[in-house]
C-alpha cells in the first residue's frame, strides 16, 4: 500500500526505475551523472523539481501526481464560504485547481484502510475531510466480492 502521508521519493524512483529495466550506463546518460550520484539520489527523501520532472520524464511516470495525493488527502481544506472567501477570490496569474478530485489511487488507498480495519469509516472523515455522503458511495460503487 502507498504511503501519502511519509513520501520518500527516492526509494519510490528506485522501485520504478528496477520495475522499468532500465540500465544504469542509459541513466547515467540521461542525466549527464556518474553511476554513485545516481544511486546517491535513490537514497535521498526528496528531490529538487528539475530533477523529479526528469526522472519522470525517463521512466514514464508523473512522480509529482504522488505529491498532489499527499495535498488532497493531508492538505488543509478550502474555505469557500469563510470570511477571507473574498481575499481567496482574488485573481491569480497561476492555474487554479479543484481540491476535491479523488482519483483512483486515492479511493483504493482510503477503501483498503477501511477494509484492512486500519481506519474506520469515521476516522477516515474525520482525519482527511472526505464527506460522509462521498465515502459511502465509494464504498458502494467499489465493494469487493
Amino acid at each position: 500500500m502507498m504511503n501519502f502521508k511519509n513520501i520518500n521519493i527516492g526509494e519510490l524512483i528506485e522501485t520504478k526505475w528496477a520495475e522499468a529495466e532500465i540500465s544504469i550506463e542509459r541513466t547515467c546518460n540521461f542525466f549527464k551523472l556518474n553511476e554513485d550520484e545516481i544511486m546517491q539520489m535513490f537514497h535521498q527523501n526528496s528531490l529538487n523539481t528539475d530533477m523529479l520532472l526528469k526522472w519522470s520524464k525517463l521512466l514514464e511516470y508523473d512522480f509529482f501526481r504522488i505529491y498532489s495525493q499527499h495535498l488532497i488527502l493531508f492538505g488543509p481544506p478550502s474555505n469557500i464560504y469563510g470570511e477571507n472567501a473574498k481575499q481567496k477570490k482574488q485573481a491569480s496569474s497561476l492555474p487554479t485547481f479543484k481540491k476535491n478530485l479523488y482519483t483512483r489511487e486515492i479511493i483504493d488507498f482510503i477503501l483498503e484502510l477501511i477494509y484492512t480495519g486500519e481506519k474506520t469509516k469515521s476516522d477516515i472523515t474525520q482525519e482527511y475531510g472526505i464527506p460522509k455522503t462521498t465515502l459511502y458511495k465509494w464504498i458502494q460503487k467499489h465493494k469487493t466480492t
